[in-house]
């Protein structure tokens, strides 16, 4: 038996990847690295709001509350997040 199914090792006829990456749409680097870049912003963004909500808390204890009711919300956030793309799928 000679033919093999797919995933099959050793592959006797590779997919041209070039070939195949010319043929779609792709963005181009510079197109990624925007995008990129924007979703690094404003991961930092969100991120920097949070230490500087922190940062105004008196004392330690309360630093640690407040890092919990934020973990609390974005678990909430989370999980209504999820629940929509459950009920779209």
């Amino acid at each position: 038996m000679t033919q093999h199914r797919p995933g099959q090792w050793p592959v006797e006829q590779p997919a041209d990847l070039d070939r195949v990456s010319a043929s779609v749409d792709a963005p181009d680097a510079d197109e990624l690295y925007v995008k990129r870049a924007a979703e690094k912003a404003l991961h930092e963004m969100c991120l920097d709001s949070i230490q500087h909500d922190l940062e105004q808390q008196p004392t330690g204890p309360s630093v640690q509350a407040k890092a919990r009711i934020w973990c609390a919300h974005i678990l909430a956030i989370a999980d209504e997040v999820a629940e929509v793309k459950r009920r779209a799928a």
